[in-house]
């Protein structure tokens, strides 16, 4: 399965938690851009909320991305103001490596 461009018509950002520590050794943290790609973002029917059976987790959205190898889990997505918490990453079932799927979870992180 090939993803088409027009697909992918959503602007997001992605973003790392870093630590860094000054002259004096503070710790300090902050979330930094890593990169901003075309997606798909796709809100979560009630029905795949429900059958998704991850009423812990809250899995509100479904993300598609081109493939990146620098991608993780501990990262976050923002999307029209919106943070959103990396629940895991999906690769393609074909090769791995032409798109991730990401389900997301509505949230803030510190540090915004």
């Amino acid at each position: 399965m090939s993803i088409g461009a027009g697909e992918l018509r959503h602007r997001v950002l992605i973003q790392q938690h870093v630590t860094t520590r000054d002259d004096d050794g503070v710790a300090h943290t902050a979330w930094t851009d890593v990169a901003t790609v075309w997606a798909s973002v796709e809100p979560l029917s009630a029905r795949e909320f429900i059958q998704s059976g991850q009423t812990q987790a809250a899995i509100t959205a479904r993300i598609t991305i081109r493939y990146r190898a620098d991608l993780q889990a501990s990262m976050r997505i923002l999307h029209r103001g919106q943070v959103y918490n990396i629940a895991g990453l999906l690769p393609d079932k074909v090769s791995g490596l032409e798109y991730i799927t990401i389900p997301v979870s509505a949230g803030v992180n510190e540090g915004q």
